[in-house]
């Protein structure tokens, strides 16, 4: 919001708290809604990991706790392609989704594909693998179908080249990388 005073901007938060943390905290500055984001709409079983809320997401995967205080609350679900007006130019999509990346990439390829914006993400082994993600389906995806090249959040920065779909399966295989751009 500080780079982008004018822009309209969108927030997404399913923990009902907070959405309320946010709402309040963003009012007047961005449009906060009370949905996860998938590829379909509806509602779904959401696991709140209460002693580490940054690690709560639709579906359970590895948690770096030693022991997590799960409650399986319900959440309603949308897709980006529904919420956003198609004539809304989209320039920036920051996604960390613990895992669901991919759903939330396909419940906007509309979106991504008209506007082609810059898309910062978190992709790996513990998150994106229990949803049954590869690094092919979001290569296949980012690159093949929308027409956008990725990069390491760190090759992103210093301008060097994008990745091959050896080198992204490489990290995502090793794990030794989670945070990727996508970008013209």
């Amino acid at each position: 919001m500080k780079y982008s005073p004018k822009g309209k901007h969108f927030g997404f938060e399913p923990l009902p708290y907070l959405y309320n943390e946010l709402k309040e905290k963003y009012k007047n500055r961005s449009e906060i809604l009370p949905f996860a984001l998938a590829d379909k709409c509806g509602t779904t079983t959401f696991q709140y990991v209460k002693n580490a809320p940054a690690y709560s997401g639709i579906k359970k995967r590895r948690y770096d706790i030693k022991y997590p205080n799960i409650e399986e609350i319900e959440v309603e679900i949308q897709t980006l392609d529904e919420i956003i007006p198609i004539d809304l130019k989209i320039d920036l999509i920051k996604i960390d989704v613990e895992g669901a990346e991919f759903g939330v990439l396909k419940g906007g390829i509309e979106l991504l594909k008209k506007y082609k914006p810059i898309i910062i993400f978190e992709f790996g082994m513990g998150a994106s693998d229990y949803y049954g993600t590869t690094a092919e389906d979001i290569y296949n995806l980012l690159v093949k179908e929308i027409g956008l090249k990725i990069y390491t959040l760190k090759s992103f920065l210093k301008k060097s080249k994008s990745l091959s779909l050896d080198e992204l399966n490489g990290h995502f295989s090793k794990n030794d990388e989670y945070y990727f751009v996508a970008s013209k």
